[in-house]
């Protein structure tokens, strides 16, 4: 597939049986993050590469399970990677940590 958006119906098909699955999450150019049907868990996401991905276009038999799965899990965090200054944990608002504080003597 050239490329894949949220919400695709995609086929999986990496090493043994192919696996109907939904696109969860595009983190970058060489992981998808799908939502397929595991025989043992039942409705799971996975990261796979581009290249195990082939586009369908009938509804599958698993899909109402995998778009629950995809609505209950949070939401994927878009331009959020490493080296960047949007966003993170900290104080809000602030860029520096707070400073020492003395205890009055």
């Amino acid at each position: 597939m050239e490329s894949t958006q949220i919400g695709d119906l995609v086929t999986v098909s990496s090493g043994g049986a192919s696996l109907d699955g939904i696109v969860f999450d595009t983190p970058s150019s060489s992981k998808i993050v799908v939502a397929v049907m595991d025989s043992h868990r039942g409705p799971v996401l996975r990261t796979v590469h581009p290249s195990t991905l082939t586009e369908r276009s009938a509804a599958g038999a698993n899909d109402q399970a995998l778009r629950l799965l995809i609505r209950r899990s949070p939401a994927p965090t878009q331009g959020k990677a490493r080296g960047t200054t949007q966003g993170g944990q900290g104080r809000a608002g602030y860029t520096r940590s707070a400073t020492h504080r003395s205890t009055g003597r």
